[in-house]
């Protein structure tokens, strides 16, 4: 098994070291190791957001890559590609200044006018807090970070920040009883 794929590797290299015309594919079937994603000379992650450039609100982003020498894409007629990626969009709320809004101000609502929640924030203003047992509430939830932006986008956290991944639990992914669990053995 492993002759074949050495000389499987060494007849592929010679095929594209002899060949000077490139063969054209389809890249969006191309393995991991046929291209490089994203382009080195690609600036990846924007400064302003700490995000991929150009991620959308369906947290997807578009980066330019390329493919391996002695392949062209047949879509592009040249080695460069775009290739979907996941990313987080952001519309400008900074984590830490919603956690410091309500360390500092919550008993008057305003951690909950900034994240565009402006009833709740009212209401916080009204009662100090929820006589500022809402206040500590909202605390834990923004910085456990169950408590986002309104517009459903994410905190622009610094890139190796606190990041956290939230999951949620509906009818497509509970837990299903297995047959070879047993009940009271």
């Amino acid at each position: 098994m492993k002759k074949i794929f050495l000389l499987n590797l060494v007849l592929t290299a010679w095929v594209y070291t002899t060949n000077s015309n490139p063969s054209l594919v389809d890249c969006k079937t191309l393995r991991m190791g046929q291209y490089i994603c994203p382009d080195p000379n690609y600036d990846l992650v924007d400064p302003k957001t700490q995000q991929i450039r150009g991620c959308s609100k369906d947290n997807t982003a578009e980066v330019p890559c390329i493919a391996v020498d002695g392949l062209n894409c047949t879509d592009t007629n040249s080695s460069t590609f775009n290739r979907t990626m996941p990313c987080k969009w952001t519309n400008g709320y900074s984590f830490e200044t919603a956690l410091l809004l309500s360390i500092f101000l919550g008993m008057f609502g305003v951690d909950r006018f900034y994240l565009g929640y402006p009833a709740i924030g009212l209401a916080k203003f009204c009662t100090l807090g929820f006589m500022f047992l809402g206040q500590l509430i909202d605390i834990v939830l923004i910085a456990t970070q169950m408590v986002g932006p309104a517009d459903g986008s994410a905190y622009i956290i610094p890139y190796y920040g606190p990041g956290v991944q939230v999951l949620r639990s509906d009818n497509w992914t509970f837990r299903l009883q297995q047959d070879d669990w047993r009940m009271g053995d």
